[in-house]
């Protein structure tokens, strides 16, 4: 909806179909649903209080304007190049942080470090999303990192972000002692399949590169499977 109403949502966009701007829902509608869906989320999230203590009624209402002012309001973080900082706090370490909070009642190193790691990864979502986008986004002035430092920027980015993930994979081996064999084998077999990914992100220009942005999605949950095995698999 609030891409929509600033001008970066247009019927010609290259990503994948949005209801508002192709006129199959409303703008007001959407805004309605949206609102709804939020505060469902939020009387949801209220009944992990009787696991984690009133102190997440903070974090619950932290998720819920950042979810809004990521492109809404009067400095969309999203038109500022801070979606990528929001990316690593929201699909990173606060979701991973908490979950391990709510049923633990503690917090840990190895928690966030494992909430960095996937974080960063989460973060090439976007930015596969902002690289396709440059030139709309350019025209809607929303300054994403990829506008601001070029395209080229958007491809190292997609690099740093990998391997940022990957040392956090390798601090989470050290730190729960797993088996160097399991650990490095499981390492090996992401980077080989996020070579691949980054060849077509490379090769590819356009509405072709929506296939990157799933097989990078599927890269994220990947790393979150493996890293959950390397934690079962631990020798504590």
């Amino acid at each position: 909806y609030f891409d929509h109403k600033k001008g970066a949502d247009r019927e010609d966009r290259l990503g994948p179909d949005r209801a508002v701007a192709l006129g199959w829902v409303k703008p007001k509608s959407m805004l309605i649903a949206t609102l709804i869906s939020l505060g469902l989320s939020c009387i949801v999230g209220l009944f992990l209080i009787q696991y984690g203590g009133w102190e997440l009624i903070f974090v619950g209402l932290a998720i819920a304007v950042f979810a809004l002012a990521y492109s809404a309001g009067p400095y969309p973080l999203a038109y500022h190049g801070l979606g990528d900082v929001c990316v690593l706090l929201f699909y990173g370490v606060v979701p991973v942080v908490f979950t391990y909070y709510v049923q633990a009642n503690t917090f840990t190193v190895g928690a966030l470090l494992a909430g960095l790691g996937l974080g960063f990864v989460a973060i090439n979502i976007l930015v596969v999303n902002n690289y396709r986008d440059y030139d709309a986004d350019k025209l809607s002035n929303k300054q994403t990192t990829i506008v601001k430092y070029g395209k080229a920027f958007g491809l190292a980015f997609y690099i740093f972000n990998a391997l940022a993930g990957m040392l956090f994979f390798i601090a989470v081996t050290e730190l729960y002692d797993v088996y160097a064999i399991l650990a490095y084998s499981l390492a090996f077999i992401w980077i080989a399949l996020f070579i691949l990914v980054y060849r077509k992100l490379t090769s590819l220009e356009g509405k072709a590169l929506n296939a990157v942005l799933a097989s990078t999605a599927k890269m994220v949950f990947l790393f979150a499977v493996l890293l959950s095995v390397l934690i079962v698999f631990c020798k504590q």
